[in-house]
């Protein structure tokens, strides 16, 4: 039988999109001869990877399936939290996708609005939709020790750092935390301090997979496209990427620095063994993200998170045929061309 290969997952952010992560997860999750070691999550990168430790230590592979069909089976069901239920009642239909939700008055208003009401402003009818779903993981299954290390991203609103929860530290407060943005959330409060989504900081963070007790390959999930050809020219367009780019950007400085060490390393400069040496793969589907709207990142449809697993499925089904040997051996990623 194969050697059974180990990967660190770097689960990113994005919404509703991260049902993508989804179905990456659902399908590397039959692949026995991948195991995964540790999980850094942001957001819906969390909220996933919270999932998948839950069920593993519960059920193993097929636990942690199951419970990753529990967690999108509830998050199709959560209101956008700008919109009440009047106005996205017409828009779970199945035709009611991508350009069609962003042109809907509903949204088009409820869109507005966020710009200009402070979600402090709805006083004591303040509620975080996520809440219900977030709390019911089982937290001693989400920090045990055993099953894949796990960690969550939150940027602290007073300083701006990165802060990374894991083991006990991480809780209910730690996700919703993780998950936070500021135009739609309230912030969320920890031992006296405020966290707004991890996106801004590490979306999601790598460092914490540089262990040398861990293994050196690095699969990154990617479901924030990193290049658009197009000039956004909408309102909504520009909004859009310009929060990719800064939700990107923290991934990508990460890269640059996996990037010189890997220079200094082959380059002799450093002795081996002096710094990991990171084997970097990624799994994505630009294209399909590039066609979304924004919209279907803050509405849930059941429709829109079945056909973003599909795809999730299908790009790690790809990714597996074309560099499972590369796991262990050499990085996937040609990281000089993405940055020369």
């Amino acid at each position: 039988m194969s050697r059974v290969k180990r990967i660190n997952l770097a689960l990113q952010g994005g919404g509703a999109h991260g049902a993508f992560t989804w179905g990456v997860l659902d399908r590397l999750l039959e692949e026995e001869r991948v195991e995964v070691a540790a999980i850094s999550g942001t957001s819906a990168g969390a909220l996933n990877g919270a999932a998948f430790k839950a069920g593993w230590i519960s059920g193993g592979r097929a636990g942690a399936k199951a419970q990753l069909d529990r967690l999108w089976g509830r998050m199709g069901a959560v209101q956008d939290m700008r919109m009440p239920g009047w106005m996205t009642s017409g828009l779970a239909l199945p035709g009611a996708v991508s350009g069609a939700l962003e042109m809907s008055p509903g949204y088009m208003l409820a869109d507005a609005a966020s710009r200009m009401v402070s979600p402090y402003a709805y006083g004591p009818f303040y509620a975080n939709p996520l809440h219900p779903i977030v709390s019911a993981f089982e937290y001693d299954k989400v920090c045990a020790r055993d099953g894949p290390i796990f960690f969550v991203c939150a940027t602290n609103v007073h300083d701006g750092k990165i802060r990374v929860f894991s083991g006990e530290e991480i809780s209910t407060e730690a996700i919703l935390a993780s998950a936070c943005l500021p135009t739609l959330f309230q912030a969320v409060e920890i031992d006296g301090e405020h966290y707004w989504d991890g996106g801004y900081t590490g979306n999601p963070a790598l460092f914490p997979l540089f262990d040398p007790e861990l293994p050196d390959d690095l699969v990154i999930v990617n479901i924030n496209p990193l290049e658009r050809r197009d000039v956004p020219r909408s309102a909504q367009d520009i909004q859009n990427r310009i929060n990719e780019i800064s939700f990107n950007s923290s991934l990508l400085r990460e890269l640059r620095a996996i990037r010189f060490a890997q220079r200094l390393l082959n380059s002799g400069a450093l002795e081996a063994g002096a710094m990991k040496h990171v084997l970097v793969h990624m799994i994505a589907d630009d294209a399909l993200m590039r066609d979304l709207s924004v919209a279907t990142k803050l509405i849930p449809t059941p429709y829109t998170l079945g056909l973003l697993k599909e795809a999730g499925r299908a790009a790690c089904a790809a990714f597996l045929d074309a560099h499972l040997d590369d796991i262990g051996r050499e990085s996937s990623v040609d990281i000089e061309a993405m940055f020369g």
